[in-house]
């Protein structure tokens, strides 16, 4: 069943970091949905049971943004 969760996202300043975020979360299996604001620094994310936080962080990390310890 599909799980919703907020995860903090650090260095977004724009519609274009938001969707740099949403894509590069877009193409991790398991992710359904993916909706980033840069004014509240957060992405909402609807994942399968099996994606876990950690991937959520190295899949923003890798579209070039940090997500805090």
């Amino acid at each position: 069943m599909p799980d919703r969760r907020r995860v903090t996202v650090t260095g977004m300043s724009c519609t274009g970091c938001e969707e740099s975020v949403e894509t590069g979360l877009s193409r991790l299996p398991g992710v359904r949905r993916a909706s980033a604001d840069h004014e509240t620094d957060t992405v909402e994310v609807v994942v399968d049971d099996e994606v876990t936080d950690g991937m959520l962080a190295e899949a923003v990390r890798a579209a070039g943004y940090d997500v805090p310890d």
